[in-house]
């Protein structure tokens, strides 16, 4: 098998994986190296800046010793098989950034034999990478549970961002699903990148040219849809995971039917696009927004409105605390203000200490007002001429798609319901946008 064959195969089985996103690190390359890597970002995404960037997204190898029912790659399926060598891989990542094609690699990779021999091939790839070729550019890596400490510590000196997929969101999906795996195995590695990161900073301080380790931190990924778990329930897991081992960030997948099993959602079932659409929606509240996962949902209420995003939601729910005046409120208020998002509202602390605010004012530091006008008072007073009821502002905040739907379901006479089928909701350009740069 040539090289272009084994990379179609593993590029393709490469898919699956979504942790995907802006590096959060930066490095130079070495004298006489090439190659370099800056905070806006890797991986066929969007960057804080609004680049749309690219990385060689592969697996070592699509052989594996595991059954997981989920996957394209469990051992019983039969698909085309492949695996670079380290210097096959380290050399296509190098022949491909010198054509600008890529900035950086993201590395994973079945299990082969075991996860140690599996980790030592990944290991020999990014050695050749970083001190043969004196690559710079931005590298993340998959650890792979069950591999010993000392290869994981490895790979986080030579890797940006180091990561472990959780897979399921409870034990009880991954016990069914995934009969070779344990929560301990996967829990374990997070906590010791976890503690490896943190001691890498204490060293940093004391000791400047100390190697760095994970420099963008570790994340982790969840597969929706494919298991009975709840969205509070999963909203639950992510919000604990970011308490205990500091993840930078947590990735959620839209489960994609790519096998059959009796276990699994039937192979026709559409993914869950809008549903992991409002779990991304409410990650950016959990990190940046000040909310509680017990705050945007509960157990009479466990799974999102496809209607609304999480923050109009929850502010439709708590109408007793709006509306605020902007001149006066403070931060933390603010930000639970739908259509104020995190750059808005610093603009609007900044610009208040010279003078007071009006609605002229606040368009341009880009709140949107669409949605923020029914929870806001400029000056003590609410835009001229606002009428709203609390249905008026629950359509008001919908898109023209979601509105239409929501018409022609009432109009047809079907049942009214939190829970649409999948796929007849899909995000808008205006919903994408805003989960992309979090100012919702």
């Amino acid at each position: 098998m040539d090289l272009m064959e084994k990379l179609t195969i593993l590029s393709d089985a490469a898919k699956y994986d979504a942790a995907c996103t802006s590096s959060g690190s930066s490095r130079t390359a070495p004298p006489g190296g090439i190659g370099n890597c800056v905070s806006a970002g890797i991986c066929h995404s969007f960057a804080a800046d609004g680049r749309c960037i690219s990385l060689l997204k592969v697996l070592m190898t699509n052989c594996c010793v595991y059954d997981c029912r989920y996957c394209v790659n469990r051992r019983s399926n039969d698909v085309p098989r492949a695996a670079f060598t380290p210097r096959e891989l380290a050399d296509l990542t190098i022949q491909f950034y010198r054509r600008n094609y890529i900035e950086g690699l993201f590395l994973s990779s079945g299990v082969m034999k075991d996860p140690d021999y599996t980790c030592e091939r990944m290991l020999r790839v990014l050695e050749l990478l970083r001190e043969e070729y004196r690559f710079g550019g931005y590298i993340h890596v998959k650890a792979i549970p069950g591999a010993s400490n000392d290869l994981t510590r490895r790979l986080g000196l030579l890797a940006d961002r180091i990561s472990v997929n959780i897979e399921m969101p409870s034990q009880r999906s991954l016990g069914l699903l995934c009969p070779n795996k344990s929560r301990s195995a996967i829990l374990g590695p997070m906590g010791f990148i976890r503690d490896g990161i943190a001691q890498n900073g204490a060293d940093l301080v004391r000791y400047r040219h100390a190697p760095q380790f994970a420099p963008a931190g570790q994340s982790t990924q969840m597969i929706i849809g494919a298991t009975p778990e709840s969205d509070l329930a999963i909203l639950r897991l992510t919000q604990g995971l970011y308490r205990k081992y500091s993840l930078k960030r947590v990735f959620f997948s839209a489960y994609v039917p790519v096998v059959e099993d009796s276990l699994l959602p039937a192979a026709e079932t559409r993914p869950p696009l809008l549903r992991e659409h409002r779990l991304y929606q409410a990650d950016w509240l959990l990190r940046f927004y000040g909310f509680d996962a017990e705050e945007l949902l509960d157990e009479a209420h466990p799974s999102f409105n496809p209607f609304l995003d999480p923050k109009c939601n929850w502010a439709l729910n708590h109408m007793e605390e709006f509306p605020v005046e902007v001149n006066r409120a403070p931060y933390e208020t603010l930000l639970r203000v739908p259509g104020i998002g995190v750059k808005s509202a610093r603009r609007i602390l900044t610009a208040r200490r010279h003078s007071s605010l009006d609605w002229p004012q606040l368009r341009k530091m880009g709140v949107v007002l669409k949605r923020a006008q029914y929870f806001l008072l400029c000056r003590g007073k609410a835009p001229e001429g606002l009428r709203a009821t609390p249905q008026g502002i629950f359509r008001a905040m919908m898109s023209e798609r979601e509105a239409a739907l929501l018409d022609s379901r009432y109009f047809s006479g079907e049942q009214l319901s939190l829970f649409a089928p999948e796929g007849s909701l899909l995000p808008t350009r205006e919903d994408v946008m805003a989960c992309l740069t979090g100012q919702m």
